[in-house]
């Protein structure tokens, strides 16, 4: 490189150079025997030009001892025209500010405090401003602009950062478009990062000064708030607290507006993922610049820990840090007389003190108290609440055509054919419908139809939908509270517990016996049965997987006498349980129908009926089955995503780990406790059995009330459920982490000890 020509445009010799980091130029430090200065080289580009000749005299309008000040050459002219190996160049010089970066000097209070303060100086001053050049500038690091690194999110790995940036890209667009063009804006620094902001050398609690003015931008001001608090926030117990400090300081000389506050949470968590797609991509195009990926690891811990903060929450503490009136409000009272005034008290609400939320992401619950809570019991989010990407083909179908299953459309098509991928030979046909509900009325009519047998074999504790046809085969409803017992044409098959069940002595003989002992029940019945309805693991009968050797016995005889085998997979399916996608798959059977919903939409209300050739033939009698809603593009869509978020993310073998995981550590707590009966399921599909003790495993109902209550006040949603209501559901979205694991461990065992 040829700089010697361009220095001696300054009039410096006897100078020593020094290559530094730098991101749209080529930055040197220049040492004299006096003074230090900094040499920045850029394309020769018109738009370039404009821009760095505006940054010029935006610096040179402010204080030379805090922010750099650009040079003349020889000519009189702040910027020089040379050629560096042979290529046209720009350069400019500027005065080297020295000092300690905020990146590597402790953090005090006092430190935020005066990083706040002379953020609002240099604000008020660049107020005062304005450069066509730079009003016309469009950069990925100005955060209005931040979809342009969405196309970057794939180069971000592994999967759970990727889908938490995706997460908060998606959340600007929802939050903060709508509102941007009533957000002040004006000329902003635009990246005070911690490698651009200055601690004094002499005096720790001060800034020295502002450097890199080269993402100056005119933007929203708030935006030059969010990027300052993603940095000072790095590796803090509690953000929140330290991002209090700076606006307090930073309101006291600029105030900020509530309007604003009322999004930096969003905005904060955009810079973060703007910040992870241009690292990501960085590192895929340059692998030998480490400048732009800096502050990964870093930006990495902040964004999993802003995920887990209510954005409420931390919206009242950045309205409270500059002294406007905030507060959550318990409206728990207030929202109940609303409800029991519209709605019937049948309508259940879980825990003894209802939780009112108003948002989530992932495996986390917001609510109206600035709660977070780790959800461990919501199996209907299978790939975590609000995932960005069944969002956006939610979005984008019901943008392009939402319509019912009488017109052919492509959406449907491409669903249906990968759906039933996912299923054994001969499950080759599937019904969409709109919930499990209407998907296991469904199964019994097309057993009606293909049978000339009129009643069915349900399983005992066996939960299958609210219809009316749903509550007469599910004995959970029908033999439950309320309920009006069992109908002449249904027969009950007793539940094949290995646990608390007559044959939990028999070991690997359990199953054959309980399938022996319904055959014979059957034997006795004077009329032959159309289907046998069983959940892969009965949920509501407290998660309890049915015994080896049961199912293979069971379906065998069904299928001699006339009957068919249904398998209900609403809660258990799409990879839940780890080893299989099925749970129906661990006994080594297939079904001849299997009915799936919950998880299969995400939370979009979205059912189905797999089945073979010969049983969807013997429904097509001449009368037209139609579902409304069932099979329409959207839900074909969002059922689509669901399946390509599963393998994209590999979230089956997330439930297998995580599960075996979890698993063992329960199987510890086991070992402890006294109260701790029975660890059971497969993968995240688990069941804790809570008894008075282990020799007599009287189920205690009273502490698994009070244990899943607990968990709640600290922030962990289970559920209970079985004939006693004693056992603990542990069924939470796929996204859960191994920390996550651990947290519901650590508290489940300080609860059983009575520490909490």
């Amino acid at each position: 490189m040829q700089l010697e020509a361009i220095l001696k445009q300054y009039e410096l010799n006897n100078y020593t150079v020094k290559a530094m980091d730098g991101y749209e130029s080529s930055n040197f430090k220049i040492s004299t025997f006096s003074k230090n200065y900094v040499l920045k080289l850029y394309p020769d580009d018109w738009m370039t030009l404009q821009q760095i000749k505006a940054e010029n005299e935006v610096l040179l309008q402010l204080d030379k001892d805090k922010y750099p000040k650009p040079y003349k050459n020889k000519d009189g002219v702040f910027v020089s025209k040379a050629a560096i190996n042979g290529q046209p160049t720009y350069a400019r010089l500027l005065s080297f500010l020295e000092g300690n970066f905020l990146a590597a000097c402790h953090h005090s209070q006092n430190l935020i405090e005066h990083f706040g303060k002379t953020m609002a100086s240099l604000d008020m001053a660049l107020s005062k401003q304005n450069h066509l050049a730079i009003q016309a500038k469009k950069t990925v690091w100005d955060l209005q602009y931040n979809h342009l690194s969405k196309k970057y999110l794939s180069y971000i790995s592994p999967h759970p950062i990727r889908r938490l940036a995706h997460h908060f890209l998606l959340q600007y667009q929802t939050h903060v478009s709508p509102v941007v063009d009533a957000l002040r804006s004006q000329l902003i620094h635009g990246d005070a990062n911690d490698w651009n902001v200055l601690a004094d050398a002499k005096q720790p609690n001060r800034l020295s000064g502002i450097i890199d003015f080269g993402d100056m931008c005119y933007s929203p001001l708030i935006n030059e708030v969010a990027i300052a608090l993603v940095y000072l926030m790095f590796d803090k117990e509690n953000p929140l607290q330290w991002a209090s400090y700076f606006l307090s300081a930073y309101h006291q000389q600029l105030p900020l507006q509530e309007n604003e506050l009322a999004v930096l949470y969003y905005l904060i968590g955009a810079r973060l993922s703007v910040s992870l797609c241009q690292s990501a991509f960085h590192k895929k195009v340059t692998p030998n610049k480490d400048y732009i990926s800096i502050s990964e690891q870093q930006v990495t811990r902040l964004i999993e820990r802003w995920i887990r903060i209510n954005p409420l929450k931390a919206t009242v503490a950045f309205k409270k840090a500059v002294g406007f009136d905030a507060a959550f409000t318990d409206t728990t009272e207030v929202d109940l007389e609303r409800r029991y005034r519209h709605t019937s008290k049948a309508l259940s609400l879980t825990f003894e003190k209802p939780i009112k939320m108003v948002g989530s992401a992932f495996q986390y619950m917001y609510d109206n108290l600035g709660n977070t809570y780790l959800d461990l019991y919501n199996n209907i989010p299978q790939v975590g609440h609000g995932h960005p990407l069944v969002i956006e083909a939610a979005q984008q179908q019901i943008a392009k055509l939402n319509t019912n299953s009488r017109y052919l459309n492509d959406v449907y098509l491409q669903y249906t054919e990968e759906l039933l991928k996912k299923f054994p030979a001969p499950l080759n046909k599937v019904f969409l419908l709109n919930s499990g509900s209407a998907a296991s009325d469904l199964a019994i009519r097309l057993a009606y139809a293909y049978s000339a047998n009129q009643h069915l074999l349900v399983m005992e504790h066996g939960y299958h939908g609210n219809s009316q046809l749903g509550i007469n085969i599910s004995h959970y409803k029908f033999g439950g509270k309320g309920g009006d017992g069992k109908k002449e044409h249904i027969v009950i098959a007793e539940l094949p517990d290995t646990y608390r069940g007559k044959y939990a002595e028999a070991g690997n003989e359990a199953g054959n016996l309980y399938a022996r002992d319904c055959i014979n029940q059957l034997r006795k019945h004077p009329q032959k049965i159309a289907a046998f309805i069983t959940e892969s693991i009965v949920g509501c009968g407290g998660q309890v997987p049915l015994a080896d050797g049961y199912l293979p016995e069971m379906f065998d005889y069904i299928r001699k006498q006339g009957g068919i085998c249904i398998c209900d997979e609403v809660q258990t399916g799409f990879g839940r349980t780890g080893n299989h996608f099925w749970a129906f798959e661990k006994y080594e059977v297939v079904p001849d129908m299997v009915i799936i919903g919950k998880p299969m939409g995400n939370g979009h209300p979205i059912g189905a009926v797999v089945t073979t050739d010969t049983i969807a033939q013997s429904f097509e009698t001449g009368m037209e089955f139609f579902s409304s809603f069932g099979g329409n593009p959207v839900s074909c869509a969002i059922g689509l995503s669901v399946l390509q978020v599963i393998e994209q993310e590999k979230l089956q073998q997330q439930a297998k780990l995580l599960g075996d995981y979890l698993k063992s550590q329960l199987h510890l707590l086991e070992t402890r406790f006294e109260t701790i009966g029975n660890v059971r399921g497969e993968g995240l599909f688990l069941g804790l059995d809570l008894v008075m003790d282990k020799k007599s495993k009287v189920p205690n109902t009273k502490l698994a009330q009070q244990v899943k209550n607990k968990l709640k006040e600290h922030g962990i949603l289970v559920g209970t459920d079985g004939p006693f209501d004693n056992v603990l559901k542990i069924k939470p979205p796929l996204t859960i982490t191994n920390n996550n694991a651990d947290e519901f461990i650590k508290m489940l065992s300080l609860i059983l000890e009575n520490q909490i």
